[in-house]
């Protein structure tokens, strides 16, 4: 019998770039399992910014709605919490509101407590634990180490997590490594990818938006957060001014996660083109409007423990793919031209718009081996089986 499964997730379910926590629930139910999707409470303290006052408010639209069943076997519930977790009487408050209402919840739609999937490293501060079964915790960010986080409490309230969690699973070689410490049963199993979605961008089947096509090329695209914590923006206007006739294509929020983010310092560059956040269904479209993908990611103690969630994607949707110097993708530097600094990262886009590197079918090849599917199916053979996967 499969298990019902209680998701706390770190995202919205309605975010429009989605992760691994939406395409964890959506394998699980593929494969018969009933997923009730806890939307993300915040982990950062907001700030006083318009982006943030729109997410309070729509978070506070949804609180009073009973969870919503979004597709066959995946419930969403959005609930309301106090966003100022350092503080002990918040958080007190928090865990009895969420904990109530989740078992009114889990009782009225006849959910058992099997399993509880968690991406959120506070779940011993919010949750009992004890009611569940089984506990995973799938780590997936070094969510410490983004700006505005609670980290003194972060890093207590994981490491309870880690003890008391039967099992971990991590993106990224760091991340294995930091939180194998805390639980011996760890693993590691890189981002992926759905395949069958990208790779709909070498088929006639999607046209290039007209926001795209309207900008010459050659085009370079990154897709994801914006935010100058995650991306490098001098690298991102070496390469601008560079090669003044590349179109450099941005596609996603600005500052997500980093109100701080000084966009201004791209935004007076008239090749850089700042397309804004789309649905994940027409990320195929915009793809196969893009001559070369890019990585142009910060080196820090964040980016270190990340393993890209689009590079698989980018292969997957036939595209030649530069990076920076990214420990999590070495083991892949046959397939993607990886650069040490700027100059050699200007370089590499040069090659790969000459054709170097990688062709499509070793690209293709190799997206195809690491899907949503594949290691849904690996992890829960481990939590359930012990079987040991023989690749990730």
């Amino acid at each position: 019998m499969n298990k019902d499964t209680v998701l706390f997730s770190t995202a919205e379910w309605t975010a429009p770039f989605w992760t691994n926590k939406q395409h964890v629930a959506v394998e699980m139910a593929k494969l018969g399992y009933r997923v009730f999707y806890i939307d993300t409470i915040g982990l950062r303290r907001p700030s006083v910014s318009s982006r943030d006052a729109a997410r309070i408010l729509r978070r506070i639209q949804k609180a009073f709605q009973f969870p919503t069943e979004v597709r066959k076997n995946i419930w969403v519930w959005s609930p309301l919490a106090l966003p100022f977790h350092s503080n002990n009487v918040a958080r007190a408050c928090n865990r009895f509101w969420l904990n109530g209402w989740l078992h009114f919840f889990l009782k009225r739609l006849r959910f058992r407590t099997d399993l509880l999937w968690t991406y959120n490293p506070l779940s011993t501060c919010f949750l009992d634990l004890n009611r569940f079964e089984k506990v995973v915790y799938h780590c997936v960010d070094a969510i410490e180490c983004q700006p505005g986080m609670p980290v003194e409490l972060l890093r207590i309230a994981e490491r309870e997590l880690l003890a008391r969690a039967d099992i971990v699973f991590t993106t990224s070689p760091a991340l294995a490594a930091t939180r194998g410490k805390w639980n011996r049963n760890t693993h590691y199993f890189s981002n992926v990818a759905d395949y069958d979605h990208f790779s709909a961008a070498m088929t006639d089947a999607v046209d290039i938006p007209v926001d795209l096509a309207s900008i010459r090329g050659p085009r370079l695209g990154f897709i994801g957060a914006i935010s100058e914590y995650k991306l490098d923006f001098e690298l991102i206007r070496e390469i601008a001014t560079a090669h003044p006739e590349w179109s450099v294509i941005l596609i996603g929020e600005i500052g997500l996660g980093d109100p701080r983010t000084r966009i201004q310092l791209l935004s007076d560059l008239k090749n850089v083109h700042l397309l804004g956040p789309k649905d994940y269904k027409d990320l195929p479209a915009y793809l196969k409007g893009i001559d070369v993908a890019i990585q142009p990611n910060m080196l820090n103690e964040y980016t270190v423990a990340m393993f890209p969630m689009k590079f698989f994607e980018y292969l997957a949707a036939g595209k030649p793919v530069v990076s920076v110097d990214l420990d999590a993708i070495r083991q892949y530097a046959w397939a993607v031209r990886i650069a040490k600094n700027h100059a050699d990262f200007v370089k590499g886009i040069e090659e790969a718009l000459d054709g170097q590197g990688a062709n499509l079918k070793e690209r293709l090849l190799l997206a195809r081996q690491h899907t949503y599917s594949t290691r849904m199916k690996k992890m829960l053979s481990l939590l359930f089986d012990g079987d040991t996967p023989s690749s990730k």
